[in-house]
């Protein structure tokens, strides 16, 4: 670069953003659940959630996950195991940090 020139530095979209800070996120709630398939289910339902879809139910999140029956978000709903607590003091750590 020659003196005087500026050099374009790209910013990310807010979809870049966003995704970023979901993952973020996802990062820290991650240790809570005690096996992956749980993890990535809790990471697919979050991301039904934000989804404009007009119902969220069992059935809604399922096909929005590309799950064929709603067991699986029923599962993590009334199953898994995951600590609520602890749930909320990693978020509430992570909003105090931001």
């Amino acid at each position: 670069m020659k003196d005087g020139e500026t050099e374009l530095v790209a910013q990310p979209t807010p979809e870049e953003i966003w995704k970023g800070l979901f993952e973020e996120v996802c990062q820290r709630i991650g240790p809570l659940f005690g096996r992956s398939e749980t993890r990535e289910r809790v990471k697919s339902y979050l991301c039904g959630l934000f989804r404009p879809i007009k119902r969220k139910n069992s059935w809604q999140l399922a096909e929005e996950m590309g799950e064929s029956t709603p067991y699986s978000v029923q599962y993590l709903l009334n199953r898994a195991r995951w600590d609520a607590d602890k749930m909320r003091d990693v978020l509430l750590a992570y909003v105090c940090e931001k």
